[in-house]
Parts: structure tokens; sequence; C-alpha cells
């Protein structure tokens, strides 16, 4: 007789709620409940996805697997099922609300001499596409949807969309709704083009003249950027810029002229600053390659001042004084973007840059490389 037991013992046994088949369940739970409420299967499928990661054996892909085809499960399910939550209350308060004259016609009994005729529903225009199904269901109708624009979007978060136009199904009791995502313009007519506004040309016009321009052709001012021009003056913010608008310039912009406006564009205006005192008000050719104030250039030499005078000076100082050791062939110490003469003469910055004396885009011969 062998005094020790060989037989090996039975693996415990997990618990049901561990076991596979019960996450299973439990995943096709989500998409049951989804297709009720969506709401209530997002909570289910939260609860599910803690049981996965948190309760069975499995390997990671398998748990990241399960989690994403729990997530597809409950917007399908929602989707097709057009999230049937109403409960009685709201189907007696939208029947009230969207009660049809040939309804109230019909309520003794009586059949109404314009049965035959096309229905008429209540107006859901405006609506979110998500409510207007909700409300016309609730009125004992068939919605079905479509892209109001002529893209043909597949509609699936119907939240995020709303109403432009609707009209009677193929079935006397069903209603088609045209909508647009939610922030778009309706088209002029259902299948048509969205009339997106167009940038105006802005280039030249104070702050405050820009501005107006951009409320005119429909374009919101809170999806507009401003930007500085020159390496030594910051972009001022929305209310400073507003503050000084006559002082600020449009130097450029972003979009250009006639281009299209989406929600998604940003407008970017590159403004630059000056004052009556300031004897030189152009913008640069180039965003960020000059300096408003010359002396701000880490190159800038007080001594070059009776060679080069920087963008504080006036035109006939600039031309006058700037024939000195920069004139000819050149070979004195230049800065860029300054007034020179004559046409050709050529010098190098502090750096040891070389420059050309050339037509700016002021059309004022400049300094540049």
């Amino acid at each position: 007789m062998n005094p020790y037991n060989t037989t090996p013992l039975a693996p415990p046994s997990r618990p049901w709620w561990k076991t596979t088949p019960a996450l299973l369940g439990l995943l096709a739970l989500v998409a049951l409940i989804g297709a009720l409420s969506f709401g209530l299967g997002l909570l289910v499928m939260i609860a599910a996805m803690v049981a996965v990661w948190v309760l069975p054996a499995w390997r990671w892909y398998a748990r990241l697997g399960a989690t994403v085809g729990a997530f597809f499960l409950l917007l399908i399910s929602a989707s097709v099922s057009g999230q049937l939550d109403d409960n009685g209350a709201d189907k007696s308060e939208a029947r009230a609300q969207d009660a049809k004259p040939a309804d109230v016609a019909n309520a003794g009994g009586t059949p109404s001499p314009d049965a035959s005729k096309t229905p008429e529903f209540a107006d859901y225009t405006g609506k979110p596409l998500d409510e207007a199904e909700k409300r016309a269901r609730s009125a004992g109708l068939a919605p079905d949807h479509h892209d109001a624009a002529d893209e043909d979007r597949v509609i699936i978060m119907r939240a995020g969309w709303t109403v432009c136009f609707q009209k009677a199904g193929t079935t006397a009791r069903s209603i088609e709704f045209a909508a647009v995502k939610t922030g778009e313009p309706c088209p002029a007519k259902d299948g048509g083009p969205l009339p997106w506004p167009t940038m105006p040309d802005l280039v030249g016009d104070t702050y405050n003249t820009a501005v107006k321009e951009l409320d005119q052709a429909g374009i919101d001012l809170d999806r507009v950027t401003l930007d500085d021009v020159y390496l030594d003056i910051d972009a001022p913010t929305a209310e400073e810029a507003a503050g000084e608008g006559d002082e600020w310039r449009v130097c450029f912009q972003a979009p250009d002229e006639d281009t299209k406006v989406t929600s998604s564009t940003t407008v970017r205006l590159g403004l630059g600053k000056w004052t009556d005192v300031n004897l030189v008000r152009d913008c640069p050719s180039v965003k960020d390659t000059t300096y408003k104030i010359p002396a701000n250039d880490p190159e800038y030499n007080d001594s070059d001042d009776n060679s080069t005078t920087g963008g504080g000076g006036s035109a006939d100082d600039n031309s006058s004084s700037s024939g000195g050791s920069t004139g000819g062939s050149g070979g004195g110490v230049v800065h860029p973007g300054s007034y020179c003469s004559p046409p050709g003469a050529t010098g190098v910055t502090k750096k040891g840059t070389p420059m050309v004396c050339g037509p700016g885009s002021d059309g004022r011969d400049r300094w540049h490389s």
C-alpha cells in the first residue's frame, strides 16, 4: 500500500462569471442594450471593459480586440436602431406638439377629404438630427436621413448633424431629413454645394476695416489669428488690435482672396503697426525678415547712420546719405532693408554678408542679399 497519495489534484474550477463564455455574453449585451438606449449601453460597455481587463486570463491583444469590438458594437447597434429610448411621456408630448391638421380632423372618426394628399409634418428644420428623428418616431412616423450637401457623406453620429430640409417619404407615414454637420451652412437646395464664405482682400486695410469686411463676408471673428510681421514687434491680442484698430495694418493674410473659408479653415492676419509720426509706413516684403526699428537689429551700428539709414528715416535723408561708403563699387558696412544708391552698388553687413542695392517691394532702392 502506497502511503503517499500520488493522484494528481484536479485544477480548481473558475467561477462561471470569470469564464470566457460569460464575458462574451456580456459583450453581446452591450449591443443589445445600446440598441435600446445609447447612454445605458455606454455604461454597460464600460463595465464590460473593466471585466475584460481584470477577470479573464486573456492575452493583451485579445483584451484589446474585445475593447475595440465592444465600442463598435455599441455604435452600430445605436445607429441601426435609432436609439429607441423614447418613453411614454416623450411620445405623448411629441404627439401633442407634432399633431397634424389631418390628425385633428380625424379625431372624431370622420375621414378627412385631404387624407389622400401629401401629409403635413411638423417643422423639424434647424433641430439636431437625433432629436428630429426621435420626435418623428414619437409622432408615429418612420424617419430616414441623408446628407443635404452634394458630398453624399455617411451620417453616423446624428447628434452632430442639423436638419436643413425635410419631405414626405415614399410611404404615407415616413419622413426624410436632409442634414449637414453642425456648424456648416445649409445649401440653397437639397443636394447643393455648401455655401461657404470666401476670403476678402484685406492686405493694406486697417484692422478696423478688415474686421468689418470679415463680418460682412460671414466669417466668424473667433477663428481669426493675429500674427506679427516684424522681428521686433509682437503680434497684438484681439483686444489690443481693436483698441488701436487704425494703427495696425494688414500686411499678409491667409487664406488668399476668394478662397473658401470652411469650418476647418484658420484665418490669419499678419499685422504691422505705424502711426502718423512714422516716416516709413511700409509692410516688409516677407514676414519676420526685417526690423521695424533698425536699431533693434543686432547688426545695426550707430556709425553706419552716415552711410545708410534704416526704416525710421525719411526718404530724402536716405537718398542723400546712402551714397557715401555704400555707393559705387561698395565695400562699406550696410544695413539690410535700408535705402541705398546708386542701383547696383555693393556692400557687406556687419557679419560679412554680401549685399547689393536694388529695387525693394515699395519700388525704392534698398540693400538686399
